[in-house]
């Protein structure tokens, strides 16, 4: 493994023009992975673009401070934090088959690439990029660094997932070392929400549905509640792990309706239950404790195919 990681940070330093493709309904760890990798690349004088099929979100838009918008053709292109072509969205579909170098964290990867780093033991596809960059012997600028503890935290849950392992925390520990505003990220992130998710909030507690003596916590995020409140992807995903949260739960489950059909479903799950496994039924796939699918089938159909999966696991 630590081979690949060597060749890849060698490719990239032997490469000029670099495309860094990111997931749509885009995550920190996502654009972290992207916006610090495109950083460290301009900073060995090379050309880089980030692309993501959906805009990047409100929360991370300090990653675009610096950002230049280069036009140029690729003669490499990397994936980051993306487990399968059909999450590179409408805009990003055309490189599906173009992916040069894949670097993600999550073990249900089905990225065909030449170079593939899939370390499925990192809390975050930003765990990978520290130790990538580390590689390059690139300079931790605070920007950098910031990008790399953003995308850290947010696929911890602020460090408090079972994900988490002490490596998790060392590089955390360099990161703050390196001048990474830790404290400000954590408050932007966890305990800075604005009026819309909290209204979101209302919504989905107002409507959460239970099944399986309560084992099982459900809730829908429809277009029109997505419209009302105006949230973005990023604010989403702290919604969806809200289900789990509530006592007795071992899975909570987020179905968000998608503006062309059908429902994007997140999975989040307590022990022994394993949440990819359920996910990679419905052809998706993640996690063992965060996972997520595609269910193209009108509402009530899709709470069906979704039950149907997990009611005999109780």
């Amino acid at each position: 493994m630590e081979n690949i990681l060597k060749d890849i940070a060698l490719k990239l330093k032997n490469s000029d023009n670099i495309y860094i493709l990111s997931h749509q309904n885009p995550d920190g760890d996502t654009m972290g992975s992207a916006f610090s990798l495109y950083y460290s690349l301009r900073q060995l004088g090379k050309n880089a673009k980030v692309l993501c099929t959906d805009e990047v979100p409100k929360k991370f838009q300090n990653f675009k401070s610096g950002y230049e918008d280069l036009d140029f053709e690729p003669e490499l292109i990397v994936s980051v934090d993306i487990a399968a072509t059909q999450l590179l969205g409408v805009k990003l579909e055309q490189y599906k088959d173009k992916i040069d170098i894949c670097i993600d964290h999550h073990r249900t990867n089905g990225i065909e690439a030449t170079l593939k780093y899939v370390d499925v033991n990192a809390a975050a596809t930003c765990e990978i990029m520290y130790q990538l960059l580390v590689e390059m012997n690139i300079n931790f600028t605070k920007q950098i660094a910031d990008c790399v503890y953003t995308g850290m935290c947010t696929d911890t849950g602020c460090f408090k997932f079972s994900n988490v392992t002490s490596k998790t925390l060392r590089i955390a520990a360099d990161l703050i070392d390196l001048g990474c505003d830790y404290a400000e990220i954590n408050r932007l992130l966890f305990d800075t929400k604005t009026k819309g998710r909290l209204e979101m909030e209302k919504q989905v507690l107002e409507n959460m549905e239970f099944y399986c003596n309560n084992k099982v916590a459900l809730i829908v995020i429809s277009q029109e509640m997505l419209k009302k409140t105006g949230i973005d992807s990023a604010e989403i995903d702290g919604i969806s792990a809200m289900p789990r949260q509530v006592e007795g739960v071992d899975i909570g489950i987020t179905m968000r309706e998608r503006e062309e059909g059908g429902y994007k479903v997140s999975l989040r799950t307590n022990e022994p239950i394993d949440a990819s496994k359920i996910c990679q039924k419905l052809g998706g796939g993640g996690h063992i404790r965060a996972a997520g699918c595609l269910i193209n089938r009108e509402l009530k159909e899709a709470k069906e195919r979704l039950l149907e999966q997990i009611i005999p696991l109780f």
